[in-house]
């Protein structure tokens, strides 16, 4: 027979066990509005706002309009127009803009008919360039055929002697605006600008909830206790901590990366080596991570609910699987305090873009200064008392 009153007492129970955790209540209570907000706007949004500069090389009204029409459509930021073609490629090959849109000289000279624009590429971020080259296609193919409705106007003013060779001057007009398109890193394909930063992710939860088994876990079975039992140091648990966790990552690592390399044809332009040592200095900084976040938790259960919060929304505004640009401008901005970003920044210049160490320094740099800012809060707040 049910117990009706035992019933209610247990369900009493467990919402004072909440009570008494503060960190398990917040994860129930906040993460599943961030996880809908995620999953509507960095999963559902369309790309806007993507950054491009535009090399224009002639002046004129069809340059003038050209340009007020890439400034006025949504999927473009123009953050710049020039006329030094060296500058807008450099702006993107440094990954400051996704492309440049470079104007001839001749551009806007009428007698020519037959006109060549050139846009070139950032093709590591695939979905950006799906988005980026039928759109530019689009807009020249537009503007082409603008001027041929103009130019068909005109020739109700001309004699009719005019019309015959006028009339063949508009047909070779028709699809006159030619777009190449100049992708620098060759054609990348969704599961080449996955791969890079699935390896970042799946270090991130290894790492995170790795040390949550490694410290809460134990601190609630009482090994930690017996360890600190002996004369042993805070520092010395740590460091034990960080070399063992982190010489488990590394073969994860390696199998990961031959992994993705045997089955999905994943490329490394920038070698083995150094991936794996962008992979190691993420996998540090994780540690940290988990380390200052089980050094007050004082189960599992509970350092699995301080950690959701942070893991899971890394994951989807960090730019692992959509660039950061489908998010609003908000979760833009936030995806920059968290680490995951850099990692599959570095990641991804070094397996698709070929890029050297030095060429990623900041995100390094960025990752090491995580590491060291996670470390030592979690050295001053470890609770030794089990």
């Amino acid at each position: 027979m049910v117990e009706t009153k035992k019933i209610w007492w247990m369900v009493k129970k467990e919402w004072l066990s909440l009570k008494r955790h503060p960190a398990r209540l917040f994860s129930i209570l906040v993460f599943p509005i961030i996880m809908i907000l995620l999953f509507g706007y960095g999963m559902g949004g369309e790309l806007t706002d993507l950054p491009v500069v535009i090399v224009s090389q002639s002046e004129g009204n069809l340059t003038d309009a050209t340009i007020d029409i890439f400034e006025s459509t949504k999927i473009y930021k123009v953050t710049e127009v020039t006329s030094d073609i060296n500058h807008g490629k450099e702006l993107v090959d440094s990954g400051q803009v996704k492309g440049a849109i470079i104007l001839p000289s001749n551009y806007d000279d009428p007698t020519n008919l037959q006109k060549s624009v050139t846009f070139y590429l950032d093709s590591s971020d695939q979905m950006a360039s799906q988005t980026l080259i039928p759109s530019t296609q689009a807009i020249f193919q537009n503007i082409a055929l603008e001027q041929t409705s103009e130019m068909s106007s005109a020739l109700t003013t001309e004699s009719a002697s005019m019309q015959p060779s006028l009339s063949n001057s508009i047909d070779s007009f028709k699809s006159l605006i030619t777009v190449h398109i100049n992708k620098i890193y060759g054609d990348i394909k969704y599961i080449d600008f996955l791969v890079p930063a699935v390896l970042g992710m799946t270090i991130m939860m290894s790492c995170m909830m790795g040390m949550g088994a490694s410290i809460a876990g134990e601190r609630e079975t009482g090994e930690l206790a017996r360890l600190f039992m002996t004369p042993t140091s805070v520092a010395t648990v740590i460091g034990g901590k960080i070399v063992g966790k982190l010489s488990v990552e590394l073969i994860r690592a390696l199998i990961l990366l031959f992994a993705a390399i045997i089955l999905f044809g994943a490329t490394v332009k920038g070698g083995i080596f150094q991936t794996i040592l962008v992979l190691m200095i993420g996998a540090l900084c994780f540690v940290g991570f988990g380390i200052m976040m089980s050094s007050r938790a004082q189960n599992q259960e509970d350092y699995s609910q301080m950690v959701m919060p942070f893991s899971m929304p890394m994951m989807f505004v960090s730019g692992v699987f959509y660039p950061v640009e489908t998010m609003p401008w908000i979760f833009q901005k936030i995806a920059y305090i968290f680490p995951l970003t850099y990692l599959n920044d570095a990641m991804r210049g070094i397996m698709l873009k070929g890029q050297s160490l030095g060429d990623i320094w900041v995100d390094l740099a960025v990752l090491l200064l995580f590491t060291l800012f996670f470390f030592i809060v979690g050295v001053k707040k470890f609770d030794r008392d089990v």
